[in-house]
């Protein structure tokens, strides 16, 4: 769309796959497989569909069955990173976007050739791509 990505995705991208790899994501905009996502660290784990909600049930009861309070003190021990200098850069620069000509005119284009609807968000790197090329 002719933007930085907003809303946390370069801050939570970068921390789960690192630098390098979310420049390649967000500058390269192309669609990853699951396989890909999943040796790059951007998801835990790429399951099979048949396999879903089998992991799902068990993941679910393994928690499920902790002892009161494990849970909670896992959360307080693995702590997040503190992205809020990191959030502020991303907005000043997804913000500073919208001003450019390129960015507007991919916008519109894309709002005028059906982006908000279903099949334009289904078909939305083809159809942004068709109007900046």
């Amino acid at each position: 769309m002719g933007i930085v990505p907003g809303g946390g995705g370069t801050q939570y991208l970068a921390d789960r796959i690192g630098r390098n790899r979310a420049l390649e994501v967000v500058l390269g905009a192309d669609l990853l497989d699951a396989r890909t996502a999943e040796r790059y660290g951007w998801i835990n784990r790429a399951v099979p569909a048949d396999e879903l909600d089998d992991f799902v049930d068990r993941l679910a009861r393994n928690i499920a069955a902790l002892p009161e309070g494990v849970a909670a003190a896992a959360k307080r021990a693995i702590v997040p990173t503190d992205l809020a200098d990191g959030l502020l850069r991303e907005h000043d620069a997804w913000a500073g976007q919208f001003v450019r000509p390129a960015a507007e005119q991919l916008i519109r284009g894309g709002l005028a050739h059906g982006a908000q609807t279903r099949d334009g968000e289904r078909d939305l790197e083809s159809l942004l791509r068709r109007l900046a090329g």
